[in-house]
């Protein structure tokens, strides 16, 4: 590494320590989104994988579909998690083997991001175990949430990317990635509020 490279990391540094002392909670933002965003890349590439791993056990053929709210604009039920058994291919919901493909996608996710908003961003020395508690609490809130979301935007996206638009399994793939993307936006905007209670700067 050269010289002129070192001064400039290091002009960089401490450009940046002084933005931080002056705008820390901006300074946290623009870390949380960077960070937010390698964790969504990584959520985008295990989601489609587990998902092809569970659609090939009879998980798919299991329904999933709980917490019933009301109806569809069709007449149908609504479902909180609407995962009718068959293969999204076949024109069924994805079965057990989706949700259990997205939800644990998304844990393994928030397990990393946790760490990383809680050492990197926050430099939080709170205690760990009630930061993670409450962490738990807010992340089943949220997916909850999401899941209800989901049911308005899951089915149209397939159908346009994989019968309107006549892509098949290109399709399912590229719906997989606008699904998740959508998923962990929504958790993106409500998170950053939350790590700032859960990860304050007080002593253990």
């Amino acid at each position: 590494m050269s010289n002129t490279t070192t001064k400039e990391q290091n002009s960089f540094m401490k450009m940046w320590k002084n933005f931080s002392e002056k705008h820390p909670t901006v300074a946290q933002f623009i870390v949380f989104f960077i960070l937010s965003n390698g964790v969504t890349l990584l959520q985008m590439i295990m989601m489609p994988l587990l998902k092809g791993a569970f659609e090939m056990t009879e998980l798919v053929k299991v329904n999933f579909q709980i917490g019933q709210i009301g109806k569809n604009f069709d007449g149908s039920l609504y479902y909180i998690f609407n995962y009718a058994a068959g293969s999204l291919a076949e024109g069924g919901g994805g079965g057990l083997a989706y949700f259990l493909a997205v939800e644990i996608a998304l844990g393994m996710a928030q397990i990393i991001n946790f760490f990383l908003q809680r050492n990197i961003t926050f430099k939080s020395k709170s205690n760990i175990w009630k930061a993670a508690f409450w962490y738990v609490i807010a992340y089943i809130i949220i997916s909850i949430g999401a899941a209800v979301l989901q049911g308005l935007y899951k089915a149209p996206i397939y159908n346009l990317l994989m019968n309107t638009m006549s892509l098949g399994g290109f399709g399912e793939t590229l719906a997989d990635f606008v699904t998740m993307f959508i998923n962990s936006t929504i958790s993106f905007w409500v998170f950053f509020p939350i790590f700032k209670i859960i990860f304050k700067n007080e002593a253990e």
